[in-house]
């Protein structure tokens, strides 16, 4: 059965690329610039990894918590995709509201959790607002509230952590 678009029956179609799929998104790809981003810019599970408050520094960061958890700890790509989520909210109010040079993230597993820190030098405190459905900006620490099983902030002397954690399952022994 051909199927074409509405009202061209009978017309011949335009065939699909045959080199369409090279330039798909692949999770292979994925996990390679997540691995590279970590050598670039350090392992946030053995130390806080500063970046530059840019927004462009969100993509590292997504890349970095993407590698961590797929690579390092050989979680679902579900709970990478949810931890990429919503550490790019956490690296977003911090580059858009502290005014600092820098932030800090890092990544620590216990049994049965997930926690991931970002750090910034202001004390400002993140403030969770009612979200309305006509909103454009404003749902980053909604998301992280619903998303997350436990969130909150550490005020330390020149600053502050803001964190979120995650249940995970942890894996079967083989």
């Amino acid at each position: 059965m051909m199927v074409g678009m509405a009202g061209l029956e009978g017309v011949e179609q335009p065939r699909q690329s045959g080199h369409a799929a090279a330039v798909r998104w692949t999770p292979a790809v994925e996990d390679e610039q997540a691995l590279q981003a970590i050598e670039l810019h350090g392992d946030p599970t053995e130390a806080e990894v500063r970046l530059p408050s840019r927004p462009e520094s969100a993509y590292a960061a997504r890349r970095i918590t993407h590698g961590v958890v797929t690579s390092h700890w050989g979680l679902s790509p579900q709970t990478a995709e949810q931890a990429v989520l919503l550490v790019s909210e956490l690296v977003g109010n911090a580059v858009r509201h502290t005014g600092a040079r820098v932030f800090g993230l890092r990544m620590v597993r216990r049994r049965g959790w997930i926690r991931v820190e970002v750090r910034d030098p202001s004390r400002g405190l993140p403030c969770l607002m009612p979200v309305h459905e006509m909103d454009v900006s404003g749902r980053g620490l909604f998301l992280v509230d619903k998303l997350s099983d436990r969130w909150g902030v550490d005020l330390l002397p020149r600053g502050k952590t803001t964190w979120f954690e995650m249940r995970i399952a942890d894996r079967q022994p083989t």
